[in-house]
């Protein structure tokens, strides 16, 4: 686990870029809970953390392909394969992020 951000730079349903070693993220948080996915639409390669949050995921401002927070999964069309999502952890006003495990299936 290596420290993404902390909790307290996250605004509630605002997606914040970060680099985690050499990787892109995406930080989401929503209540006490924050997802990372890799910042990049498996659409079109563009950072998604210029997108928004919507009731259907984490939305790209491109196209409008949406991820599920959780699974990475697309919920929105035209995006048809999902992005990683990695396991994060908060300790105090840390966020840890793992980028070397996936909790899905890409």
């Amino acid at each position: 686990m290596i420290r993404a951000a902390a909790l307290s730079d996250l605004d509630d349903g605002k997606p914040h870029a970060v680099e985690v070693g050499d990787t892109p993220v995406v930080l989401v948080r929503r209540g006490d809970e924050v997802h990372a996915l890799h910042d990049e639409c498996s659409h079109a390669a563009v950072s998604l953390s210029e997108g928004e949050l919507s009731r259907k995921g984490l939305e790209c401002w491109l196209h409008g392909s949406c991820f599920d927070l959780r699974t990475g999964a697309p919920s929105a069309p035209p995006a048809t394969e999902p992005v990683s999502v990695y396991p994060v952890t908060i300790d105090g006003d840390d966020v840890l992020v793992d980028v070397t495990t996936t909790l899905n299936c890409v």
